[in-house]
């Protein structure tokens, strides 16, 4: 279990005890965000992916990695980011550097390191759905991935460099028209388009899709995508 600290909301004043997320580590150990004590909580008005996530490092095997960044919703509506402990710098100030590879002698070639298991978000509300997608899209390469303050006009939820993105929480298959929109969306901008649905795709959306390779997944109610076409089993396979 994670260690707690007491907030207190800044706009109703509310106080709270607020509990730090539990989440397993690569090696299996549990691990949960440390919390800095006696820090105030920040109020989020504007969410970007970067403060999304926070880098903690685990006590059993030292492997640093990127968690969720915790967060506390308050009754009043308001949502707060509660603040971590930054992981310590390795080296001490001033120490010499590491022995480097002689200049002279050309590295080898290294693959690239395995992308680590996705940690999915549970849905419970649209707003939810979207933030899933985000992470998912981030855990495949994506990167600055910006998500529109409220549902736009043109239906693209998601936007980030090289990216468009639509997510439909809507209890309906999603129609040949929304899939064509995504496609002419991503056109202009000279971006891959991805779609995400939470019940699936019409048969005529679907066949769109594959002749203008637009991945498609489906999420459920934890928010794990599913690929469910072969641009989308491509995307998984390659990343961004």
């Amino acid at each position: 279990m994670g260690e707690n600290v007491p907030v207190r909301c800044p706009a109703c004043r509310r106080h709270h005890t607020f509990t730090s997320p539990v989440f397993p580590c690569a090696c299996g150990a549990p691990l949960a965000p440390p919390l800095l004590r006696g820090a105030a909580p920040e109020r989020i008005t504007h969410r970007t992916w970067t403060d999304a996530w926070v880098t903690v490092r685990c006590e059993s095997c030292g492997r640093q990695d990127q968690w969720p960044q915790p967060e506390l919703g308050c009754a009043c509506g308001v949502v707060l980011r509660i603040p971590v402990r930054p992981v310590p710098r390795t080296a001490a100030a001033g120490s010499p550097p590491a022995a480097g590879h002689p200049s002279h002698i050309p590295l080898p070639p290294t693959e690239a390191p395995p992308r680590p298991t996705f940690r999915p978000m549970t849905i419970r509300t649209a707003r939810d759905a979207v933030t899933a997608a985000a992470l998912y899209l981030k855990w495949l390469g994506f990167r600055d991935i910006m998500q529109s303050p409220e549902r736009p006009a043109s239906g693209i939820d998601l936007r980030g460099a090289g990216l468009v993105a639509q997510i439909d929480p809507t209890t309906r298959p999603a129609k040949l028209r929304d899939v064509e929109c995504l496609w002419l969306n991503g056109l202009s901008s000279s971006a891959v388009s991805v779609f995400f649905s939470l019940a699936g795709y019409a048969d005529d959306a679907r066949a769109r899709a594959d002749s203008l390779g637009i991945p498609l997944f489906v999420m459920d109610l934890t928010g794990t995508p599913q690929p469910v076409n072969g641009p989308a089993d491509e995307l998984i396979s390659t990343g961004a």
